[in-house]
């Protein structure tokens, strides 16, 4: 009977159910979107190209391991974890001698892997495929056959793919310069070759054997090994052969799906990556949509309190009106759900195309979509729903009947002491995140807290929200009196609708609160980074190149001048399983043009055997100057380093800096990201010693902290990008909350309007209404965001300094704005288009 009572109240009440109806779709959306990120980064394929015709691959293990044994009750429990490393780990080359005998190979194929850019027209270089050298003999594992031209035999000779040839319109006999690990150097090309299978994620060049061993910069190592088995064999056999061959080694075989990720090392460290970006954003999502479906439930059900006091009075029980509102929650949950989940797949769409584009997410990860997000939507939708209906109806189904008509009419004026208490304790829960926010150091730590904290406090808002508006009514009393008597009307509804007010205060405060703590966190960052680079950089100049790096010849070509020059080279290492951000600097002369602010040793000691870390790093690790450093490099190399220095300015310069060379021999790109330059000589002068180095500009420090800049502003859009759509949902609610507050006053705007109020009177007292909501909001959104970033920057750049744009800041203040003006104007304009006389005697 419920059921079908629910059934005939929805059907009655469309536009009453409209509000609820818009945030849970909302909500469902964006909660499939983010599950078809996540689902991309748990089970997203990452299809082979170079390896298509190598059934079985060889290849070393990309991560680092850590096995831990406790003995607990008398059970041992063994626990294994693993993280990848940062750049591509080499095997032995005479591995490929074990397998050459095995019963059921044909052919094993060593491959080598290395940086080669074509210094030709940007156009030819598309930035989907990058390019990447090969030895010759590698080709097969494609395969490669050639269209024009021969193979080449020479070290000066090249053969390139026939796509990038079209595009930087090359022919054999042509010169082409290639940027690799080396100096430039300039190539005939031989042939043309094209590939079997479909390779649309990069771009091939290949050289003799000799020259691509001598680019690899890895003597008796390979990336990987490519073993095609004969036309007859079974290559599950075979694999288990080559595995066994393989045994007592750290070397990974793989086949099938598995041969992408060891073809597309970024596309495999993406997923993690995604799958972080995904649960962060579905856990935000989700904790804000709860947020905001509740507030509009509450409203739902304030609007309807007369109906659900008439069945109170009609002998309604309870557990009826539970049910009755629990029904209609979740037939328009369903909908919702079901709605919003469609909505959701081209947005998740949307968003996964976006973060390729920007860089964060590789396209070589394709998107996997499938029914668990759907699923996963719906479900969380209809319960999310269900929540909301019986939190926002533990009032009306709890007090008597009697209590139940009298409270019809008029908001109680009593405080509700249960929902005090639980906003107090809530705003003592984001208290204390904001306090432990102040003493994480390290990003990945502080990123969700950040965000949790505002979502915590917005929630204690939403539930002090009552008194709260009482309390700004009595603030703004002396000016809303002045206002004439729209202000006084607008006083007297904040003062006695405090309940109604309040759900619109909430959303409010969540987006100012929210959106400010997105805009301002990567800044406040970013701006104590640049300030400690600027301080510590006492180089005259700053190298840097539009291709892939500068070349060492470079820096030799000004160290024949006698200029003090120092590279430096990024890479990330493990300590244990966690990853530090860290550099390589050339030992020589770097106290003249680098100062990291040394509190203890000195980097005069630095060498290949040392090793200088920052005071956060050395903190987390228990390190001091003269301690041993276990810690594992960017390709899986173990190395054990005495600290030769703690310095204090690890945001601008790393958390721990090694020797040059050390750094170089372990990265896939050795070339300098950056080279500090001290000397007597021009910036002309600089740049006509480097003339043959076209890729390579000589810039000036300020003009280096601009593009430092460009690069912050482009990992910002990332993070932008990923918190948007939880911003657009906001906004979606804030309109639709004040829409449906404005749409149920439809009778009050006509009982003051048969009072004597002009059209023009009501309207202004909803403007002045908006207008104090969104002064309280304002405020309460901007205090909750300055404590966050604050605490933020105390715990990551240890200063109290949160970088606010005041320009930024009064943009975000006057969206707000504009969206509670406009959100109110234009339901009000609507509700008054109707007789005042037919609306108040119409039946409710």
């Amino acid at each position: 009977m419920m059921l079908r009572y629910a059934l005939k109240t929805v059907r009655a009440r469309k536009g009453g159910f409209l509000g609820a109806f818009v945030a849970l779709m909302c909500a469902a959306a964006l909660i499939t979107a983010c599950g078809t990120l996540l689902e991309t980064g748990l089970r997203g394929t990452i299809r082979t190209e170079r390896y298509a015709a190598a059934p079985i691959v060889v290849s070393a293990d990309q991560n680092v391991h850590r096995t831990t044994v406790k003995h607990k009750k008398g059970k041992t429990k063994v626990k294994h974890k693993a993280k990848p490393i940062a750049e591509r780990a080499w095997l032995a080359g005479d591995l490929a001698t074990r397998l050459r005998g095995l019963p059921g190979v044909r052919r094993v194929v060593p491959e080598l892997t290395f940086l080669a850019q074509p210094l030709t027209a940007a156009s030819a270089v598309e930035k989907d495929r990058p390019a990447y050298g090969h030895a010759w003999d590698s080709a097969a594992l494609t395969p490669y056959r050639l269209t024009a031209g021969r193979a080449p035999e020479s070290d000066t000779d090249l053969v390139v793919d026939r796509h990038f040839a079209e595009r930087a319109h090359l022919k054999p006999g042509d010169r082409l310069t290639v940027q690799s690990t080396k100096s430039p150097r300039t190539y005939r090309v031989t042939g043309i070759a094209a590939p079997a299978s479909d390779v649309s994620h990069q771009t091939s060049l290949f050289f003799s054997t000799a020259e691509a061993t001598r680019l690899a910069a890895h003597p008796g190592q390979v990336s990987a090994i490519g073993v095609l088995p004969e036309n007859d064999a079974d290559v599950r056999t075979v694999e288990r052969a080559v595995t066994e061959a393989l045994n007592g080694t750290t070397a990974q075989v793989a086949s099938g799906d598995e041969r992408g990720p060891v073809e597309f090392l970024d596309a495999a460290a993406a997923r993690i990556r995604l799958v972080s970006m995904g649960g962060a954003m579905g856990g935000t999502s989700l904790l804000v949509a709860v947020l905001v479906v509740v507030g509009t439930f509450a409203l739902s059900v304030q609007q309807r309190h007369r109906e659900l006091a008439l069945l109170r009075a009609i002998a309604a029980t309870q557990g009826q009106i539970r049910s009755l509102l629990g029904r209609e929650a979740l037939i328009v949950g369903a909908a919702a759900g079901v709605g919003g989940a469609i909505v959701g797949l081209p947005l998740g769409s949307w968003l996964y195309d976006r973060f390729v584009a920007l860089g964060a997410v590789p396209s070589t990860l394709q998107r996997t979509v499938s029914v668990f997000p759907l699923f996963a939507a719906v479900g969380a939708t209809l319960f999310g729903a269900w929540a909301a209906a019986r939190i926002s109806s533990r009032r009306v189904v709890r007090i008597r009947p009697a209590e139940a008509l009298a409270e019809a009419r008029v908001e109680r004026t009593r405080p509700a002491w249960g929902r005090m208490l639980a906003g107090l304790v809530l705003l003592a829960g984001g208290a204390v995140l904001v306090a432990v926010l102040s003493t994480l150091r390290t990003e990945p730590a502080s990123t969700p807290v950040t965000f949790l904290a505002v979502v915590v406090l917005a929630t204690a808002v939403s539930l002090l929200g009552p008194l709260l508006v009482r309390a700004a009514a009595a603030g703004l009393a002396g000016p809303l009196r002045l206002s004439g008597p729209a202000g006084r009307l607008a006083r007297a509804n904040l003062r006695g609708n405090a309940a109604r007010m309040a759900s619109v205060v909430t959303p409010l405060t969540l987006l100012v609160g929210m959106t400010c703590t997105v805009l301002f966190v990567q800044p406040t960052l970013g701006n104590a980074a640049r300030a400690q680079a600027r301080e510590g950089v006492r180089a005259d100049y700053v190298l840097a190149a539009q291709g892939p790096g500068v070349p060492a010849a470079a820096a030799r070509a000004l160290r024949a001048r006698h200029d003090v020059v120092i590279e430096v080279v990024r890479t990330t290492v493990r300590v244990g399983l966690d990853k530090y951000a860290a550099q390589g600097v050339t030992p020589a002369g770097l106290s003249r043009t680098w100062d990291p602010d040394v509190t203890a040793g000195t980097l005069d000691d630095l060498d290949s055997g040392t090793v200088a870390v920052s005071e956060l790093a050395a903190d987390q690790l228990h390190l001091k100057h003269g301690d041993t450093l276990r810690l594992t490099l960017g390709d899986g190399t173990p190395v054990r380093l005495t600290v030769a220095a703690v310095y204090t300015r690890g945001l601008g310069f790393g958390e721990l800096t090694f020797a040059h060379d050390l750094v170089a021999r372990h990265v896939d790109n050795p070339l300098a990201a950056s080279v500090l330059v001290r000397t007597a000589r021009t910036q002309t002068q600089l740049a006509t010693t480097l003339r043959e180095f076209p890729a390579v500009r000589v810039l000036a420090p300020a003009q280096a902290d601009s593009l430092r800049v460009e690069r912050q502003q482009a990992s910002a859009e990332v993070n932008l990008l990923a918190m948007g759509l939880v911003l657009a949902f906001t906004a979606i609610a804030v309109v639709n909350t004040l829409a449906m507050s404005v749409s149920e006053r439809v009778r009050e705007f006509a009982m003051l309007r048969l009072a004597g109020a002009t059209r023009r009177q009501v309207l202004r007292m909803l403007r002045t209404e908006a207008l104090s909501v969104l002064l309280l909001a304002t405020a309460l959104g901007s205090g909750i965001a300055l404590a966050v970033l604050t605490a933020f920057s105390v715990g990551m750049t240890g200063g109290a300094a949160p970088a606010v744009t005041p320009l930024v800041y009064l943009t975000v203040v006057a969206v707000a704005g504009l969206l509670a003006l406009v959100a109110t104007a234009l339901p009000g304009r609507v509700a008054l288009r109707t007789r005042p006389v037919l609306v108040a005697t119409a039946k409710e």
